[in-house]
């Protein structure tokens, strides 16, 4: 029986992991710390019987208390979007790169584990033709506020474990998709707009590729570095779908709901072309292997089950949805 701490356990991927850990850890205590901005929502924890404390991990006073109580802190919490950090990086920063500090201090005060959460993007990207994909080893080249305020946390952590002697690892991981997902990134904005009856919509041309994973497939790698993590290690999370892109995607979607067709919007700025993570360490280390995949996109299975999810929860999306389309439209997205 363990005490975990999960920051940002409110939000898309956090309250996944805490579903999880109660399935799978029925004896454990989880403390969730969340500050509740727009992208944390207290039901998605419906169900799930834990502590919840509204909160933000930059309050270093309320995350020394909670630290001191937990075996592990898993630290999800974090600014994530591509779109918000170039119209405000300063949230990022505060919570990304200040609050990631605040964590690491608690850790080194009391001495308990530590799992930093963090993303494929700290790599910039590759080229669509490049056959490479990213490793442990491969340099940091973040291309957006919020990829440069993630690559600064992984070596804050790193920094803390040389320095202090803490005990961390670092999970870096590529696109999730999956239930609880807000309904301004992609793959939910476009199950979403079918199921509203308006239009999916594809950022340029579609033919940049993402690293997608399944939720449930990251979450249940971290759980796997928990147990047997070596201390101060890196772990790539991906799943192998890098011959995937955007356009394929939302082609993919439009068949499995029956949906006529898709247009295209305005491309984000400065929109990273491709990523694709090798997660050999993970798999030969670990033994982790990803649920959600197939020979044909490495997403068909993954993404019914999806659309199946926001197709029963309408109650949970539906009130954003109309103010969501019109910051995008806003924007001629």
């Amino acid at each position: 029986m363990r005490t975990l701490l999960v920051t940002g356990g409110a939000g898309f991927i956090g309250s996944n992991f805490v579903h999880m850990t109660r399935r799978r850890y029925p004896g454990d205590h989880i403390i969730v710390l969340d500050k509740l901005t727009y992208a944390g929502n207290r039901a998605n924890l419906a169900g799930t019987d834990v502590e919840f404390i509204e909160g933000d991990v930059c309050d270093a006073a309320l995350v020394d208390k909670l630290v001191a109580r937990a075996d592990i802190t898993v630290h999800f919490a974090a600014e994530s979007h591509n779109d918000n950090s170039l119209r405000d990086p300063r949230p990022f920063v505060d919570t990304n790169i200040v609050g990631t500090f605040t964590i690491l201090e608690a850790i080194r005060r009391h001495g308990n584990r530590l799992h930093h959460i963090s993303t494929d993007e700290v790599y910039g990207d590759l080229g669509l033709d490049d056959p490479a994909r990213f490793t442990e080893e491969t340099p940091y080249e973040p291309s957006s506020p919020y990829s440069a305020t993630k690559a600064g946390s992984d070596h804050l952590v790193r920094a803390w474990v040389r320095s202090f002697g803490i005990r961390a690892t670092i999970s870096n991981c590529s696109n999730n998709y999956g239930p609880y997902q807000h309904i301004e990134k992609f793959i939910p904005r476009q199950i979403t707009n079918i199921l509203a009856g308006q239009t999916p919509k594809l950022y340029g041309t579609g033919e940049q590729v993402r690293d997608w994973i399944h939720v449930d497939d990251h979450n249940a790698a971290v759980h796997l570095i928990l147990e047997r993590g070596r201390n101060g290690e890196t772990y790539n999370i991906g799943a192998d779908n890098d011959h995937v892109n955007n356009k394929a995607v939302i082609e993919l979607i439009c068949e499995l709901m029956g949906a006529p067709g898709y247009e295209h919007v305005a491309d984000r700025p400065g929109h990273d072309q491709r990523y694709a993570m090798d997660s050999t360490k993970l798999r030969t280390e670990l033994g982790w292997a990803p649920e959600y995949t197939d020979n044909q996109t490495g997403m068909r299975a993954g993404l019914e089950q999806t659309i199946a999810w926001y197709r029963d929860n309408g109650q949970w999306w539906a009130p954003a949805k109309q103010r969501v389309e019109q910051a995008y439209a806003e924007r001629g997205q």
